[in-house]
């Protein structure tokens, strides 16, 4: 309902904390997590509490690693809550969002939740799921005043190239709208500076956490970079949403950060390893097709008849595995697998996959 704040929920997010549970559970879409020992904590890091507006070492360690003025950054529990706090301090209700498709069922829960006017803009499977900036041109208007991207785009884990955000940029500007893009998946390129489309123009805000890439999910270090006054508007909205954050999750995150290159060696280690089991099995089948990017922690094939509502029925049913079925991305054709698992639940669970699709195919 367009203008008018409606309760919801978020049907993915219910399902993967309640049903997505397996034996092998190729569900899942960041590194597995880490314990306390793995970041090699002691008691002096540690304290209970502090307060307000943002932690200042956190602060100094997202920005030097992203080379960001702390002007900008404003730090969030997580991802789901940056963005949020970003839609929230963007939007008022009625406004026009574009958002792409397929797209991350909880992010377009939170818009809608936010009471905008949602229009969308299509990633195909055909064109390798790559944002087309004409196809954002054809859609927006003098309406629109944000528009919603993830990159790595989720589902399909496929990279936008920095001369398509420019463009992008250029089209927001014209009709005096923002751009919002998820970068939590950003970090599996495993840069030693790592890229942001921040740089790109104060019509840039962008999310991201230690969530995906590192197994850092339990700290909930999350973060926005937006220009100045943006930032400062959200700040100030935090009062209403979270008042103080839990601090002892800052001080482990910016432990965390200091031994950020060698958690990400583990992580691309791992991660370089299952992608080449994944291409293999992915060879080995004429009944799926795949855009198969080089980087992150997920896949989304298509089978080639029908839809996948069966197979991912069968295989938590019969196989014990776990995959997301595609209608979450509102492509019932199609599934997410993720590899950020130990490579022998990957390897078990693909020769499940396998056989699940041989049993339906008769």
């Amino acid at each position: 309902m367009s203008g008018a704040r409606e309760t919801r929920m978020s049907s993915y997010m219910n399902w993967a904390k309640t049903k997505s549970t397996a034996r092998f559970n190729l569900a899942t879409s960041g590194m597995p997590n880490l314990s306390i020992r793995d970041l090699r904590v002691s008691l002096d890091d540690l304290e209970i509490t502090d307060g307000g507006y943002g932690y200042t070492p956190l602060i100094e360690q997202i920005g030097a690693r992203y080379r960001v003025e702390r002007e900008s950054i404003v730090t969030a529990a997580g991802t789901t809550f940056a963005n949020h706090l970003a839609m929230a301090a963007l939007l008022q209700p009625g406004d026009e969002v574009l958002f792409e498709e397929p797209g991350y069922e909880p992010m377009l829960a939170t818009v809608r939740y936010l009471g905008a006017d949602v229009k969308r803009f299509r990633r195909r499977f055909e064109d390798g799921f790559g944002v087309l900036p004409v196809e954002i041109e054809s859609r927006v208007t003098p309406r629109t005043r944000l528009i919603v991207l993830t990159n790595l785009h989720n589902p399909s884990g496929v990279l936008t190239d920095d001369a398509t955000l420019k463009q992008i940029g250029e089209i927001a500007r014209r009709v005096g709208a923002r751009v919002l893009v998820d970068e939590v998946y950003i970090e599996t390129l495993f840069e030693s500076a790592p890229r942001t489309s921040f740089y790109m123009g104060d019509e840039f805000v962008v999310t991201s956490s230690l969530t995906k890439a590192f197994g850092l999910s339990g700290l909930r270090c999350g973060w926005i970079f937006a220009a100045p006054e943006l930032a400062q508007r959200m700040w100030l909205l935090t009062d209403l949403l979270a008042a103080t954050p839990v601090h002892a999750g800052e001080r482990l995150s910016v432990v965390a950060f200091k031994q950020i290159e060698e958690l990400g060696a583990r992580a691309k280690a791992l991660l370089d390893r299952n992608r080449s089991l994944l291409n293999a099995f992915l060879d080995s089948r004429e009944d799926l097709e795949t855009v198969r990017p080089e980087f992150g922690t997920v896949m989304f094939p298509r089978v080639r008849s029908g839809n996948a509502d069966q197979l991912c029925r069968l295989l938590r049913e019969k196989y014990e595995t776990s995959v997301v079925p595609g209608a979450f991305f509102e492509r019932p054709a199609h599934f997410r697998v993720g590899i950020a698992v130990s490579s022998d639940v990957l390897e078990r669970g693909l020769e499940r996959v396998g056989a699940a699709l041989d049993e339906i195919s008769g």
